[in-house]
């Protein structure tokens, strides 16, 4: 006769997380149970809705198999269970024990059972690792308007990026300048991109996502109030350092924000393709308002629009993320440095390098490319102006129906390899863009060429959070961004400058030469794991 089994079900209630360190207290019921706080040294503390832990294990009590299933539960955030880390416990403030065996009643043998599960003090056991759950897009309900918010946002994003490349060549009517002088609308912006790489953690510790999301579309809003103006050209030049600013601001926020989420390389493509198609959009709106005899500057009238709601709709759903809430969820670990040695720490990453390269490089080519393809139609494939500004409009199109549809494919496929097909798709679309001399063959190749250019950044973003630890995203992710927006400032001007000597055909050396350069780095990123290891 095989002998009884037991099952014991053991129900605990941890007490709150500090919100300034990684420790809880706790009591006990026993007297043998331990009084030093256990700490998670690797996560942030708990900081909202619900958690629940559940872990099985397999015991032996008194030579009779039993199976101890634990649930501790805490009106906190919701955890799963994850890798070893050492030491790891709490002691127990409630329990309670229900034992079933069959033959077995409550007799001595059966209490002394119960007594020996009640006493048990450490939760979770040995080998076990509560890790923060990630949320997903509408888990809590308030994400879906939060995803909605910053959807709006790189769309507003994408059109602010676009609109240079249109407005090129009446920019150099109006001002009646060079191309390396008109160039330098894409050079300045750099130095907002790197002014919000080193004050981005320290901006989200002081007024959290709601207020970053405000500040950087009102950097957008002012700078384009000052454009509408139509001020000298060196006025205009500096104000799109302001613009940076924001831009890196709202692109640090957003991406460091989506990249930890359930499904993310899904969600990030969506984003991504709202900055694609407001890429789209604002060449056609811009073209079409200029041919039909307004100003240049005109276009900003719209935009100042589209920044105010902007700023309006991220305060209102990231109302309650403010730099209290986003300090308490990025607690430092004990002996760590906050603000700008999480940036120290972050840049002591391969992974950080790596991808701010590649984003560098990547941002370069695509906005050389989207910014100097009306020119190039104009000059060298000697078509109209509204024909050239709908070229450039199919290469944002194939750019934002990409980040669309290949977002579930490379998250299927695993980033790596997807990404590495993509960028060789896309260095022989840039040679059949160079050497076959047809409108109709470039406009199908430079639209194909935005198609599968356009989930490289989406996907590196994703890299970035799975391999740095969470505490270092928005460092992480501030820091390549910004690098990556310089190469958005240098690449078109370096395009600009050789097209003032050479013409403005001599731009698909280099980005034949960019393309190449983004293949070499990806190669050399860390394997990638299908989850995200912290």
């Amino acid at each position: 006769m095989a002998p009884p089994t037991e099952t014991a079900t053991v129900t605990i209630e941890l007490p709150s997380f500090h919100s300034t360190s990684n420790s809880c207290d706790h009591s006990s019921e026993t007297p043998s149970s331990s009084t030093a706080p256990y700490s998670l040294p690797r996560y942030p503390p708990i900081s909202s809705s619900s958690l629940s832990i559940k872990s099985t294990h397999s015991v032996k009590l008194d030579d009779t198999p039993h199976i101890r299933t634990y649930t501790p539960s805490i009106k906190k955030e919701e955890f799963t269970l994850g890798r070893d880390i050492e030491n790891t416990g709490a002691a127990a403030e409630t329990r309670s024990v229900r034992s079933t065996a069959g033959g077995v009643g409550n007799g001595p043998e059966d209490q002394r059972r119960s007594t020996h599960v009640e006493q048990f003090e450490s939760v979770p056991p040995d080998g076990t690792v509560v890790v923060p759950a990630r949320q997903t897009w509408n888990n809590p309900p308030v994400n879906k308007w939060r995803i909605l918010a910053t959807f709006y946002s790189f769309l507003v994003l994408g059109m602010n990026d676009s609109a240079y490349g249109a407005l090129i060549p009446y920019l150099e009517k109006y001002y009646n300048i060079s191309f390396v002088v008109v160039s330098l609308i894409f050079l300045t912006p750099f130095v907002g991109y790197t002014l919000a790489a080193m004050f981005n953690d320290r901006l989200h510790s002081f007024v959290g996502r709601r207020g970053v999301g405000f500040f950087g579309s009102m950097c957008h809003g002012v700078s384009y109030v000052i454009m509408a103006l139509h001020p000298p050209y060196p006025t205009l030049v500096v104000v799109m350092c302001l613009a940076g600013f924001g831009s890196g601001c709202i692109d640090a926020a957003w991406n460091s924000y989506i990249g930890v989420m359930d499904k993310s390389n899904e969600i990030l493509g969506l984003l991504h393709g709202m900055y694609g198609l407001g890429a789209v959009l604002s060449p056609i709106i811009a073209t079409t308002l200029i041919t039909r005899g307004n100003p240049w500057y005109t276009f900003y009238y719209l935009m100042i629009g589209l920044a105010a709601i902007a700023a309006i709709f991220s305060v209102l759903t990231f109302w309650t993320e403010t730099g209290t809430q986003y300090r308490a969820d990025h607690t430092p670990v004990a002996g760590r440095t906050t603000h700008g040695g999480r940036t120290r720490e972050a840049l002591k990453h391969k992974t950080t390098w790596l991808i701010s390269g590649f984003l560098w490089i990547y941002v370069g080519a695509e906005v050389a490319l989207g910014g100097w393809i009306v020119t190039f139609m104009l000059r060298i494939r000697n078509s109209t102006p509204f024909d050239s500004g709908m070229v450039s409009a199919g290469f944002w199109i194939g750019l934002t129906v990409s980040r669309f549809t290949l977002g579930w494919l490379t998250g299927r496929w695993g980033e790596k390899k997807m990404v590495t097909i993509y960028l060789i798709l896309s260095i022989g679309l840039e040679l059949l863009f160079w050497l076959v001399p047809h409108f109709y063959v470039s406009a199908v190749s430079v639209a194909l060429l935005g198609y599968f250019i356009g989930p490289l950044f989406p996907s590196a973003m994703v890299v970035e959070t799975k391999l740095l630890p969470p505490r270092l995203h928005v460092s992480g992710v501030g820091f390549a961004t910004a690098v990556g927006g310089s190469g958005a400032a240098i690449f078109p001007f370096m395009v600009g400058a050789i097209a003032q000597r050479r013409g403005v055909q001599s731009m698909h050396p280099v980005i034949l030469g960019l393309l190449a350069g983004q293949l070499g780095l990806w190669l050399a990123l860390p394997r990638v794991p299908k989850g995200h290891v912290h």
